[in-house]
């Protein structure tokens, strides 16, 4: 005697119905009401699922024959051996485990181009997309329910396929998608498809992401905003993926987590000291000193600890300040001819040239760019002009 009969009735069987019976029931209803082919009949293919489980058990089935759902929920069994109804209808139907469960859409990438100061000091940028959400009007259904039906145009294949002869007794099949269904074998009449959507299922919507910028980022750095990507029924929304672009920085130039920065000092500076002031990414101003008698060299240099960039994640910590130092010299002609030897007689002495009679003496120019084209060209012209040597052939 069964106390209760819920569960043959979900699966539409009688009580004394065999288990192949049951089996062909269970696989009949899990393919109408499967949520890739029905997205809003998610509650029925998790009950028939549960029924399908207690009734495919014989120990199960038994238990639920005599004391109904109650026995199977004291018993500890109720929707035991399976996290969910999709690892019931994979294993019924030999399917990958979960695979079903994480059908996922694309992800969405997108490029933000960022500052320098920006990823020194942190910041947050909007970011406005758009993006496919399931049509509220109708829950991603795509039209009134009930009154979907086959396509006439591909009768409910999907796919259309067109043959056209390519030459003489030969022909070429091409299968593309059908125009009218969209490649879904089904559609809804014009009077039945969702105003909003239009049958599509998903509407166009503008969403607002808030992109944290932490201290210390990098070019190229990835910032996920997981299930933001497009929304379509019966799959899990992909990914939105923001990527760093750097912009050039005026002055400093990023090298891992230290900042690069070029200074132009004059002559006098670099043999007779400094003081230069820097302004900092977060607006603060160093002030740098080369003391008397500590001479610079041109391309010299020199380095400030922790002033260079925050260490993401631990932007306590930073890098350091590289400065290479660009001594510029003063044009020719800048001192007075007869002021030379006095400067002479506080540099260091130069050094002496023995010359000889054999030596020739030659005058220094100024390089044109211009000049040195033309030199090679006419180089390269009157090498072609003249006569060609080496080994050659000759015919018998």
């Amino acid at each position: 005697m069964v106390r209760e009969t819920g569960y043959y009735d979900l699966l539409g069987v009688n009580p004394t119905a065999s288990a192949d019976d049951i089996k062909k029931a269970y696989r009949k209803l899990a393919l109408k009401y499967h949520p890739d082919k029905n997205p809003n009949e998610g509650e029925k293919f998790k009950l028939i699922s549960q029924a399908y489980e207690v009734l495919s058990d014989p120990k199960k089935r038994d238990l639920y024959d005599q004391g109904g759902e109650q026995a199977i929920k004291e018993g500890g069994v109720g929707g035991g051996g399976f996290s969910s109804p999709m690892d019931i209808f994979d294993m019924f139907f030999g399917g990958g485990g979960r695979m079903h469960r994480e059908r996922r859409g694309k992800n969405v990438v997108h490029q933000l181009g960022v500052t320098l100061d920006e990823m020194y000091n942190g910041a947050t940028r909007k970011l406005g997309l758009q993006k496919n959400v399931i049509c509220e009007k109708c829950d991603g259904y795509g039209g009134k329910k009930g009154t979907l039906e086959k396509c006439s145009n591909c009768k409910g294949r999907g796919v259309q396929i067109q043959v056209q002869q390519i030459g003489p007794g030969m022909i070429q099949q091409i299968q593309s998608m059908c125009p009218d269904c969209q490649g879904q074998g089904e559609r809804f009449s014009a009077k039945d498809r969702c105003k909003v959507c239009n049958g599509h299922k998903v509407e166009r919507k503008k969403k607002i992401l808030e992109v944290h910028i932490d201290k210390g980022m990098k070019d190229g750095q990835k910032i996920t905003f997981h299930g933001e990507g497009d929304q379509e029924p019966g799959l899990e929304p992909g990914d939105v993926i923001i990527v760093l672009d750097q912009r050039e920085h005026p002055v400093y130039q990023r090298q891992e987590d230290n900042l690069i920065m070029k200074m132009e000092i004059k002559l006098a500076e670099a043999l007779c000291g400094f003081k230069k002031t820097i302004r900092t990414l977060d607006n603060r101003m160093l002030i740098i000193t080369s003391p008397p008698g500590q001479v610079v060299k041109h391309n010299d240099i020199k380095c400030i600890q922790n002033e260079g960039m925050p260490v993401y994640r631990d932007p306590y910590e930073k890098g350091q300040l590289i400065i290479q130092f660009m001594v510029e010299f003063p044009e020719k002609h800048w001192l007075p001819v007869h002021m030379l030897p006095q400067l002479e007689s506080l540099l260091p002495e130069r050094e002496d040239v023995m010359i000889s009679d054999d030596m020739e003496e030659v005058d220094l120019e100024e390089m044109s760019y211009e000049s040195q084209r033309r030199s090679y060209s006419g180089e390269a012209y009157e090498e072609d002009e003249s006569p060609r040597g080496g080994v050659q052939c000759q015919t018998q």
